[in-house]
């Protein structure tokens, strides 16, 4: 499949372009709109690896126009430091997204993206006000201000977010039926190292020792697939606090086992056709992030 018919737009394109400004990027995508393609949007904060890769090969096999926005969003972070070393690869994500056939990347500035403070506050109770939303106040606000300003600027067909993030892609769904955009989300299926340690930026931070340790996350998750069969919902999210506490070097913040649909936590396992486990853990200072679907 071509993914330009016109020759005109695909000589402007033939390459990966780097936009620093919503008026150029916009711009840019009208020309494409305006001659009917379909726009995907795969929003990230940079230090992209495999998983990024997975969701922007998804967004450029489903759509003419692919753009990946690279953006470190101070607004969704409660902890400064959290912020100062979130990594920043610019360079590299670009070598990257240009081999996996992104577009457009947009790499706009923190003064491009919030010319004033945004005052925008989003609710979504009981979605935003469980798990990370109670550890991490004002992080999914964050969230929201910046992907409905990308959903603006782009104004995509289709945008992509990996479930690694299984409680913003819930909060994402709800805020674009609450702003009535017309645009679908794709959630897309977590992406793992060969040994199972789920793909994330904050890997990067991890010392060797320590990624060898944070391994146990998944190996319990992984773990209490198994346990889950014969033993109880209780017995079974007992199994995982236990496993992770008696991990040294993991320090465990939350494991909490959810309706899928909703967020809040199930007692049974006969509560919900759709139940997932969602677990934060910290490897040494670095905070890490996964879950595993009981019943879907």
């Amino acid at each position: 499949m071509h993914r330009f018919s016109d020759t005109r737009f695909e000589k402007t394109i033939k390459e990966m372009e780097l936009v620093n400004t919503i008026k150029e990027l916009k711009a840019k995508l009208a020309e494409a709109r305006k001659i009917g393609k379909k726009i995907g949007l795969v929003p990230t904060m940079g230090a992209l690896h495999n998983g990024h890769a997975s969701l922007v090969k998804r967004a450029v096999s489903e759509n003419d126009v692919t753009v990946v926005s690279v953006f470190v969003n101070p607004t969704q972070f409660n902890d400064k430091n959290d912020l100062a070393k979130y990594p920043r690869t610019l360079e590299a994500d670009c070598a990257l997204l240009e081999e996996v056939g992104a577009t457009y990347v947009f790499a706009p500035s923190v003064e491009e993206m919030y010319p004033e403070p945004d005052s925008r506050e989003f609710s979504y109770a009981p979605l935003d006000t469980v798990m990370e939303g109670a550890f991490r106040p004002g992080h999914f606000n964050g969230v929201c201000q910046i992907v409905s300003k990308l959903f603006y600027a782009v104004e995509p067909d289709r945008a992509y977010f990996g479930e690694k993030d299984f409680q913003q892609l819930a909060i994402i769904r709800e805020m674009v039926k609450d702003l009535n955009l017309n645009l679908e989300i794709c959630g897309c299926p977590i992406v793992r190292e060969e040994d199972g340690l789920a793909l994330s930026s904050r890997n990067t931070r991890l010392s060797a020792a320590e990624r060898v340790t944070a391994l146990n996350i998944s190996k319990t998750l992984f773990a209490s697939l198994e346990y889950a069969k014969e033993h109880s919902l209780c017995e079974t999210k007992q199994f995982v606090e236990n496993s992770i506490d008696a991990t040294e070097g993991l320090r465990l913040e939350y494991f909490q086992i959810v309706d899928g649909n909703n967020l809040q936590e199930v007692a049974e396992w006969e509560s919900s056709d759709y139940i997932v486990g969602c677990i934060t853990v910290f490897c040494g200072d670095v905070r890490l992030i996964d879950n595993i679907k009981y019943k879907a």
